[in-house]
């Protein structure tokens, strides 16, 4: 086969794989010549037959492979002192040699190498030994349509680390012609490197992912995440095949519908592909199920600005435009807008009892400029929002980031009861290619911990509801080694959306409460899309169900006490949510979904209880014995406001109801069980101290979860004992509703979705099976992972 002319200041060689056999380590060392220029380039690994097989590329100059073949002519023919071949300890561990091909430099996981025929980005790790290594990549690029190195790179001692955007076939071309590629890699999303590419190399990856992408549908009514903010500049090429002109809007048509800050079209990029860092490091295919809604609430400079005490109108009337375009369409409202203070404490403002208002039903009257019920019996014009947290301010003294952030409630309208709230978290903790920041700078907080520019409820009064309800990535402050000074917006660490003005940059960091909320309404996007048919509350309710906290937050707080259980949800909320998981069962995790409404109140009384049989598989748990497994439940439904500020006690309640859930205990006859809930609904109604017992033991317990409008928590035990908890019941609580009967819409039906999961660490043991078989769900049929 021909040599093909390499690049100038390269030195010809031959890249040749080493393969072990099956539960052998190769000797790696004997691989290597330096003084041959013989170098190591990168070692793999596989399983065959289960066991682990090793594999090692090599760069040999072509002036040095007589050294290797002089060594396998050693071992053929001499024999040392001792009686054994020469070079046995290299020879004996190597099943076959071959000429190496860019898939043995491909260090990541063999399922990631991209498809061939398509340009996508590598993360190229070139050998340094003689000088000008990325030169010469540039030059050989330069030759290659569409081929492109990025301008950034990263230097190590005997390695350099760059960009390079070219199909695989173009890479296996370049390792006849240059000598210095040693290692291929996904790109590493968290370092920021998207958003460092100039315009040009960003256009390029726009492009790539725009060829990858397809969807949304095109439905008039399909599933969307509603962006009340800024403003979105639709022509973006990343966000134009899902907002149509016809879906921007703005409150005040003299501000126009474009986005004139930055701000919203940052939350677009992030409610419609999430962080778009592992989005553009992937070769995988997207796939986007839902669409996007623009409503600006927020004017441009030179306009007015809105009074606070007008935001909740503002709100409405941006639910309103949409709606009026789209009736039919299903939709969530995602909002990163706060007025930045904490006066509240937790209490209800206008704002917030708006926000309540449009959740439970209620719209917007254009003639009265008042929120009301369109159609009494009408129970479709729930809506779901998420909103932000609100953030933290960054002070040069931030280095008790989780002291600051305690002592700083959520904004309002933040505290909604019947919005999702999120705060954020962060995983992003390396500072890469510092820049001006210098050397030794590192992020604030530990990875898996709250992120610097969350708020929490910890200053709540205690009636309050907790919040946030989840959190998510939010991005970290960069921290100077001295600890006395922090940095926000650092590229690697922060998350990548889409930029307002994408004929200057394409890409930009997007960090905090804001970037968490919108990646969150994401999650909300894909439930619509996979469940037409689930209400508001349901979909909050499986974003909640779906939240773990990570082992750093755990970490914070002791598991014995019950006040640092709530301490850790005033903090954290439910944890980090997982879209996966709020969308499908895996084998050894069974969710159940129940929607359904309940009459709470009738004359100024209490109403009914409903009661769900739950489809255990009994014989199943029975046989699993001491099995430990985990029974988790959630509960959401949307209260109807009373914001005026009367003592929030009987008829001045804040919320219309109340609803609660209990579990049959293992011991425990129906007749029995339904006189305990009867008994602890009276004991709400006349504020009586909860209590438990140690039969009955949750993680979070009555007297924390039953806060607002969203009530979760998990029950740990045997499989054994779990098998005798099949029932659980739904029943209402006072509220206002009870005590102004003549105001009380008990009739209709208060809606509430409940989510029940099984849940097991033991991956071999299937609960989801026996539960589908007995619900009469189709096995074969549902996806299961």
């Amino acid at each position: 086969m021909p040599i093909a002319e390499p690049i100038p200041g390269t030195k010809p060689g031959v890249r040749i794989l080493f393969e072990s056999p099956p539960g052998v380590e190769l000797n790696l060392g004997s691989l290597e010549n330096q003084r041959s220029g013989i170098e190591l380039l990168a070692v793999t690994e596989s399983e065959r037959d289960g066991r682990k097989v090793q594999m090692a590329a090599v760069f040999v100059p072509y002036g040095a492979v007589k050294t290797f073949l002089s060594r396998l002519d050693k071992y053929m023919s001499e024999k040392s002192r001792s009686g054994e071949a020469r070079h046995r300890d290299m020879v004996d561990r190597i099943a076959a040699i071959r000429r190496a091909t860019i898939r043995a430099l491909w260090t990541d996981d063999p399922e990631d190498f991209p498809e061939p025929g398509r340009g996508t980005w590598w993360e190229v790790w070139l050998r340094r030994h003689l000088g000008g290594e990325a030169e010469r990549l540039v030059a050989f690029a330069a030759s290659q349509p569409g081929m492109l190195v990025a301008s950034r790179r990263l230097v190590f001692d005997d390695r350099t680390v760059t960009l390079i955007f070219a199909t695989p076939e173009q890479l296996t071309s370049s390792l006849d012609v240059l000598d210095s590629i040693a290692e291929l890699r996904r790109p590493n999303a968290s370092l920021g490197a998207f958003a460092d590419l100039d315009p040009h190399e960003q256009a390029v990856a726009a492009k790539e992912l725009v060829d990858r992408t397809s969807g949304p549908p095109d439905e008039p009514d399909g599933p969307a995440v509603c962006v009340l903010d800024t403003g979105i500049n639709r022509l973006h090429p990343l966000l134009d095949r899902a907002l149509a002109e016809d879906d921007t809007h703005a409150c005040d048509s003299s501000w126009g519908k474009a986005d004139h800050d930055g701000h919203g079209t940052e939350m677009g990029g992030l409610a419609l592909y999430g962080d778009l860092g592992p989005v553009l490091a992937s070769a995988a295919p997207v796939t986007l199920r839902h669409r996007l809604e623009s409503v600006k609430i927020l004017p441009p400079p030179g306009k007015p600005e809105n009074r606070p005490e007008l935001y909740g109108a503002i709100t409405a009337e941006a639910s309103s435009l949409v709606e009026i375009q789209a009736p039919d369409r299903r939709r969530c409202f995602s909002s990163a807008v706060t007025d930045g203070t904490c006066r509240h404490r937790g209490r209800p403002t206008s704002w917030s009892a708006a926000i309540d208002s449009l959740a439970a039903g209620r719209s917007f009257d254009a003639d009265t400029r008042g929120l009301v019920y369109l159609n009494d019996a009408e129970q479709t014009a729930h809506r779901l929002f998420l909103l932000s947290a609100g953030d933290l301010q960054v002070k040069e003294s931030s280095r008790d980031h989780l002291a600051d952030s305690d002592t700083t409630a959520v904004h309002d309208p933040a505290q909604a009861w019947n919005a999702l709230t999120v705060g954020a978290c962060t995983e992003l903790i390396g500072v890469a290619d510092p820049g001006g920041l210098g050397d030794g700078w590192h992020g604030l907080a530990p990875g898996g911990e709250l992120s610097p520019y969350s708020t929490t409820s910890l200053t709540f009064q205690d009636a309050w509801p907790l919040k946030p309800d989840v959190v998510f990535e939010g991005g970290n402050l960069a921290c100077s080694p001295s600890g006395k000074q922090v940095a926000p917006g650092v590229p690697s660490l922060s998350v990548l959306t889409t930029n307002w003005q994408p004929a200057k940059r394409l890409f930009v960091e997007s960090w905090a409460t804001s970037a968490a909320v919108a990646q969150v309404a994401r999650i909300g996007g894909l439930i619509l899309a996979d469940y037409p048919d689930f209400w508001p509350e349901t979909i909050r309710a499986l974003i909640v169900h779906s939240a773990r906290w990570t082992p750093a937050m755990r970490a914070q707080f002791d598991p014995a006490s019950k006040t640092d259980r709530r301490r850790l949800l005033r903090r954290y909320g439910y944890g980090v949510p997982d879209a996966t998981r709020a969308l499908w069962s895996a084998s050894n995790t069974a969710t159940l979904v129940v929607q359904d409404t309940i009459r709470p109140f009738a004359e100024g009384k209490m109403g009914e209880m409903t009661l769900h049989r739950l489809p255990w598989p009994t014989d199943v748990l029975r046989s699993l014995g001491e099995l430990p497994v985990t029974l988790r439940v959630t509960l959401s439904y949307f209260v109807e406001p009373n914001p005026a500020r009367c003592g929030w006690k009987k008829r001045h309640d804040y919320a219309s109801h109340g609803l609660r859930f209990a579990v049959i205990r293992p011991t425990e006859k129906e007749d029995t069980f339904r006189k305990r809930v009867n008994r602890v609904a009276l004991d709400d109604d006349e504020k009586k101290p909860k209590g438990g017992t140690a039969s009955d033991v949750w993680f979070l317990g009555s007297r924390t979860r039953e806060k607002g409008s969203l009530h979760s928590d998990t029950w740990s035990g045997t499989a054994a004992e779990l098998a005798a908890r099949n029932a659980i019941a739904v029943f209402p609580v006072s509220g206002w509703w009870k005590e102004q009967p003549k105001r009380d819409r008990s009739k209709f039906g208060a809606r509430y979705a409940l989510v029940v999961s099984i849940e097991t660490d033991k991956v071999d043991v299937d609960v989801w099976t026996p539960i589908a078989n007995l619900v009469g769900i189709p096995v074969n049929e549902v996806e299961v992972g």
